[in-house]
């Protein structure tokens, strides 16, 4: 039985487990949108929550615990500059899962994990645009 089990494990050892993690944490500050399965996701979520909280303090401390756990510097840097400050109203559920469907391949759920605020800025973009007034 699985009682108070918290982590999946993929079928990898820690090691290999702790770097997909940072890998997936990593590449969704980058692109802002990766494309997995639907388990990495919800694992890589709760990393990404945590690092965008500890972010959110913007202090020596926290850039240096960041950078400890994201593979590299300019994700850190967007981290802090970009993401974090777009977050500072938002007490939690920084980023969302939509589901895309079973993979070819092995029927592999996937999905697509992406910021909240990266889905937001286009729709409030989006309503601007047509406040032209028509030509008579």
């Amino acid at each position: 039985m699985r009682h108070q089990r918290v982590m999946k494990k993929f079928g990898r050892s820690t090691k290999h487990r702790k770097m997909l993690m940072k890998s997936l944490v990593t590449n969704l500050i980058i692109a802002e949108s990766i494309k997995t399965t639907l388990p990495k996701a919800k694992e890589a979520r709760k990393d990404a929550d945590k690092i965008v909280t500890i972010a959110k303090r913007g202090d020596l401390a926290a850039r240096r615990l960041a950078a400890s756990r994201l593979l590299e510097p300019k994700a850190v840097q967007k981290l802090f500059d970009k993401i974090a400050p777009a977050m500072k109203d938002r007490k939690g559920g920084y980023t969302r899962i939509v589901k895309l469907g079973t993979r070819r391949g092995d029927a592999a759920e996937m999905c697509v994990l992406q910021w909240v605020m990266a889905a937001e800025a286009p729709a409030e973009a989006a309503p601007a645009a047509p406040a032209a007034e028509p030509a008579k």
